[in-house]
């Protein structure tokens, strides 16, 4: 099918299935450089609305690009009876998704994974329009988000139960595991693709249907990874995406108080996971809550400085900062304190501003202005408590309202408040210590715990340390945390349930346990 870019609204048949196309042309980030038919490749991966998965209405909910400040194009503002709609749709494919065996499922899901490989460039274009990644981050997101496909497509086949020994003579006893059911998802802007494989992997492999609600800010990278889910053979119904802006908290509350919804799984703030949690209570459903952070990241004197310098630029500015797993208070042994910060700052100082898709740029834009500003906050707060900029601490205007410069922040002290809140940018805040005693008392002195990291060469300290962090996940010697055999999660008020690896798919199944009378067998000896 074709259209002219100048259409504003295009409503087509395709193979039955009724498509609506919203495109508001004067607004998309074309350069003098872009041909028409990678306009044509933008549109038919992001504005693709397909009544199965989503609902037409008549509201819609803008989404910038926030490093442009423009508005590119749109999707429905889902309301209490398109959520309503979808559950059903969910529930009313919860029975043959579920009887598939797990090899089938696993077939389809490879050849999802395989989908998302083949549109590797066209996803990664869509990452950075709507979220504001640089090109070889939105890269590393593909494949990372096609890492969790292809690992539950293998374990889809594998899920075991167990025959268990009953105490008594003449009964059997098996735990099988059951798909839970409809689950409801929701995901963040930051990882518009990663966070959404990384649920819908382990629960279609389970044969549970979902209900997804995906991130107002950045909704056009789901829709496309969902679409290839249906061409990869995911029957209708087993996913159902609901989109929203303003109305987020009416879908969430719709999702949580559903008795057809069995499990939420949620990515986001601790306040709001609370209140999922709150909304879920009536109903008792199982829960994964993946919440805040305040990474601790510390570096003993017997540390490899290189080593510990890549990986900090590696977990803090990765994204511009906005990952939950973010290293966000650095502390630093006091005989080498000095000689740290002065190799850091070299490194970050390397670090190149810029518009995403430009060569050359290293770090990208924030979410939005808003975001932005509350950097400057927290760096003109910390600097009136004492803190000293060593690199940065100001906004990048000239390149646009949502940038700010890679920071380095030193004479940091943990009473400041940017110790004590999630940062969720580029400012890397460095305190120093004296003792491993004290190192690890600062790092546990808060509400969360979901990922702490560690530098040192002695095995002793890193197992003592290890053990005694408060954290759900501990990174020693690297920057890099996140794998799709790994289980991910934090503990405190950084959330409950795992995601990724077997714990991950364990979220979306139940135990049944099956216990059979009268099977004594009559054995007898033979010769």
């Amino acid at each position: 099918y074709s259209f002219e870019p100048s259409s504003d609204l295009t409503s087509i048949t395709l193979d039955g299935c009724s498509i609506s196309i919203l495109v508001n042309a004067c607004h998309l980030p074309l350069t003098s450089q872009t041909e028409s038919e990678d306009y044509m490749t933008w549109v038919h991966y992001v504005v693709l609305r397909i009544q199965p998965f989503s609902e037409t209405r008549t509201t819609s909910a803008a989404v910038g690009l926030m490093l442009l400040q423009a508005r590119s194009s749109y999707c429905p503002e889902s309301g209490e009876e398109d959520v309503r709609k979808a559950i059903e749709s969910a529930r009313d494919a919860f029975p043959a998704w579920r009887s598939q065996t797990g090899r089938a499922r696993s077939r389809i899901l490879r050849r999802w994974y395989e989908l998302v490989h083949e549109n590797r460039d066209d996803l990664a274009r869509l990452i950075w329009l709507e979220n504001g990644k640089i090109i070889s981050d939105a890269y590393g997101e593909v494949d990372f988000a096609n890492s969790f496909l292809e690992w539950y497509s293998e374990e889809a086949a594998r899920i075991y139960g167990d025959v268990i020994p009953h105490s008594s003579s003449g009964f059997q006893v098996s735990a099988v595991k059951e798909p839970v059911g409809v689950c409801a998802m929701l995901v963040p802007w930051n990882f518009p693709a990663a966070m959404v494989t990384r649920k819908l992997g382990p629960a279609l492999a389970a044969g549970c249907t979902v209900v997804i609600k995906t991130a107002g800010e950045t909704p056009f990278t789901a829709n496309a990874i969902v679409v290839l889910a249906e061409r990869a053979g995911v029957p209708k119904g087993a996913i159902n995406v609901v989109t929203a802006l303003d109305n987020t908290p009416l879908v969430g509350k719709a999702l949580c108080q559903s008795d057809i919804v069995r499990k939420v799984s949620f990515t986001g703030s601790t306040r709001v996971g609370k209140l999922l949690m709150e909304q879920s209570a009536s109903t008792l459903k199982k829960l994964s809550l993946e919440l805040g952070g305040n990474a601790p990241f510390i570096v003993f004197n017997d540390a490899d400085i290189d080593v510990a310098v890549q990986a900090a630029v590696a977990s803090k500015f990765k994204s511009s900062g906005q990952t939950c797993v973010c290293a966000n208070r650095f502390m630093v042994q006091s005989k080498i304190y000095p000689e740290f910060i002065s190799r850091l700052k070299c490194a970050v100082s390397k670090l190149s501003v810029g518009l995403p898709g430009e060569d050359g740029t290293t770090m990208g834009p924030l979410i939005s202005a808003a975001a932005a500003d509350r950097m400057k906050l927290l760096v003109d707060e910390s600097v009136r408590e004492g803190a000293e900029i060593e690199l940065g601490g100001h906004k990048r205007d000239e390149v646009g309202p949502a940038f700010f410069a890679p920071t380095i922040l030193s004479n940091v002290q943990k009473d400041m408040r940017i110790c004590k809140e999630e940062i969720f940018g580029p400012i890397a805040p460095v305190s120093r210590f004296d003792t491993e005693e004290d190192a690890i008392n600062a790092a546990n002195e808060c509400d969360v715990g979901l990922a702490s990291y560690l530098y040192t060469t002695s095995l002793n300290r890193s197992a003592r340390c290890s053990t005694a962090l408060q954290s759900g996940m501990v990174a020693i010697n690297t920057g890099v945390i996140s794998n799709a055999a790994a289980p991910f999660g934090g503990i405190k008020h950084s959330g409950v349930g795992r995601e990724g690896g077997r714990y991950g798919l364990e979220e979306y199944l139940q135990i049944k346990t099956i216990v059979a009378g009268d099977t004594l067998a009559d054995h007898r000896a033979r010769l």
